[in-house]
């Protein structure tokens, strides 16, 4: 079954502890051992007891001195036996539970825009939680009582067959009912709790969805709709789990009945048996002790089946996220290739995305340290597109990309965006401290190093206004600074970094003139001695570049100066002149090279 093989996966997660894991599996047979020694010891006071008549007062307390005695170390030791298994179950459920969640985050951290392209953070956070959550509950209960369950059943039966076999045989029995029933009602629940898992992730997804876009629900009078929504998927989620909720019920009610139907037929039968002469007393007795011990632990084995059968969904997305392949996977060999010159060519590149058409078709240019080059065209012409190519975002279907004249696949990820700055159209600046963002790309920049970035930035001076300077958390996103002010310290950030190749990707393209011009002076700063890629649509942005790259439908389709690509008056100088006039015709296009300044 399905959830088998995930209950399997998630104990060979604890193979870093398997010695651990293997002390208490020795635990659980002592435990068992010494849970089947007590309703024996109980069989044989009875016994002693049913005897005494014939005995002598002196040989009744001998003999019983002797069991009570064997009895309370067997309940000593049992005591012991548990408070060790708890402590070692705890304790490793604990510490394997946050060392998943840490390979989970870093892994889903790796992962390239195509996934988090598709998947909600939402859902991610979810499956994250709900799945380590999951991993720590199912370690814990089976090391603590279910391990010991196993060994019970795998040490009682055998034992009791030895005892008795006739009333072993009824025990047999109910164990076989038991995983019977259990089976059924897996095979029962199991595809329809798949479904209600996903319906609890929609859930979960649309409301990070709505939450992240409060603004825009409260702007647009959405909150009746948005409630409506999660309203519908709250609905179809009780018509999934109410079924699967009844079967259960329905395997409590059996599990019960079947239960008291064992113990009884254990009474009746042991009384024929004594009659004749095939059981005594305390063997009847002693099988009641084993009786009650079974069931309780079956009906609690049933109920971890159950828990399991609800959380095999989440555990399963936890494992479909863990087992997800980047699509930008490292080279064997892969190597570091250190701080680089920032020499970049694009060799006859080509690229598709998985579901859509070809995005690029044979884009080749050189970029030699220190050189400007900008790129300009229409939306969807490809700038961003190849820029991501770039940074590794995504590989190209066609061609290379070299940096210092190594294919960036042969490099590994970590020293690629080492050697690469980014300037963002939005900051993306981090719920945290105006240093902690700083810090992001340079966690050991000294104090003068990020004064000095900022400085250059034309951001120390906003910064020492803050109520607490450098400590001041910004809000999410940056939500408690001007669209200039967050920009300015997404040009810090990067200027502290101190990459060779930079990207700027329409970094003013949403602030107003006056902000623009303190931003533009920070770029001025930045750009100097690197080799700086410009993704404008404010064509006045790209007037210094050493060269402007003119995309359209993912070709360069012209390249050279800006005054150059003006006076051509192809494709650069309709771009131009629709900016400065709208559908008014450049008249001069030296003119129009001089107004776009």
């Amino acid at each position: 079954m399905h959830f088998v093989k995930i209950y399997i996966r998630v104990l060979t997660l604890l193979r870093p502890d398997r010695w651990v894991a293997l002390g208490l599996a020795l635990g659980a047979v002592a435990l068992a051992g010494l849970q089947f020694l007590e309703p024996v010891l109980f069989g044989k006071v009875i016994d002693l007891l049913s005897r005494s008549h014939s005995m002598t007062n002196a040989e009744v307390w001998s003999q019983a001195s002797v069991l009570l005695a064997v009895w309370a170390a067997v309940g000593l030791s049992a005591i012991g036996a548990n408070v060790a298994v708890s402590l070692l179950a705890d304790r490793m459920a604990h510490r394997n539970r946050l060392t998943m969640m840490s390979r989970y985050f870093q892994h889903v951290l790796a992962l390239p825009l195509a996934f988090h392209g598709e998947v909600q953070s939402g859902r991610l956070m979810k499956v994250m939680l709900m799945g380590t959550d999951n991993l720590f509950g199912l370690w814990l209960s089976f090391f603590r009582e279910h391990l010991t369950t196993l060994m019970a059943a795998a040490v009682l039966l055998p034992l009791t067959m030895a005892l008795n076999w006739r009333l072993g045989l009824l025990l047999i029995v109910l164990v076989v009912v038991f995983t019977a029933l259990t089976a059924l009602i897996i095979r029962k629940t199991q595809a329809a709790q798949m479904e209600v898992e996903q319906f609890h992730t929609q859930l979960a997804g649309n409301a990070q969805d709505a939450l992240a876009n409060v603004l825009v629900v409260q702007a647009f009078t959405r909150l009746n709709s948005e409630a409506k929504l999660f309203g519908d998927i709250v609905r179809q989620v009780l018509d999934r789990q109410f079924p699967v909720l009844n079967w259960w019920a329905v395997a409590s009610v059996i599990t019960r009945a079947s239960s008291t139907l064992t113990v009884l037929s254990i009474f009746l039968i042991g009384t024929l048996l004594h009659l004749g002469g095939k059981a005594t007393v305390g063997e009847i007795v002693s099988f009641m002790g084993f009786a009650t011990l079974l069931i309780a632990r079956m009906e609690s084995a049933v109920g971890f089946v159950s828990h399991m059968v609800f959380q095999a969904p989440a555990l399963a997305q936890f494992f479909q996220v863990l087992d997800t392949v980047s699509t930008v996977p490292e080279r064997p060999g892969a190597r570091d290739h250190g701080r680089t010159a920032g020499h970049v060519v694009f060799e006859d590149v080509g690229f598709a995305y998985p579901t859509s058409g070809k995005i690029l078709h044979g884009v080749s240019f050189e970029a030699t340290p220190g050189r400007t080059i900008a790129l300009v065209g229409g939306t969807g012409a490809g700038k961003t597109t190849a820029m991501s190519l770039l940074q590794r975002l995504w590989d190209p279907t066609e061609g290379r990309i070299l940096l210092d004249g190594e294919d960036l696949r042969d490099l590994t990820l970590e020293s690629l965006r080492r050697n690469i700055g980014v300037v963002f159209q939005e900051s993306m600046l981090f719920n945290r401290t105006i240093r902690d963002n700083l810090l992001v790309g340079r966690p050991d920049a000294t104090e003068a190093d990020i004064e000095r970035a900022c400085r250059m930035a034309e951001a120390h001076d906003f910064i020492t206004r803050q109520p607490k300077g450098y400590d001041t958390m910004v809000g999410e996103r940056g939500a408690t600074l001007s669209g200039g002010q967050r920009q300015r310290l997404s040009i810090a950030r990067a200027l502290l970094k101190d990459p060779p190749v930079l990207i700027l990707d329409e970094a003013t393209s949403a602030l107003d003139a006056a902000t623009e011009a303190k931003v533009q002076k920070a770029l001025k700063a930045l750009m100097e001695g690197r080799t700086t890629f410009i993704i404008a649509h404010r064509l006045s942005t790209v007037r210094d570049a050493d060269e402007i790259l003119v995309f359209d439908q993912g070709r360069i389709v012209e390249r050279g100066g800006f005054t150059g690509l003006v006076n051509a008056g192809g494709r650069f100088a309709e771009l131009v002149r629709t900016q400065l006039t709208g559908t008014t015709p450049v008249a001069a296009p030296a003119a129009a090279a001089d107004a776009a300044v």
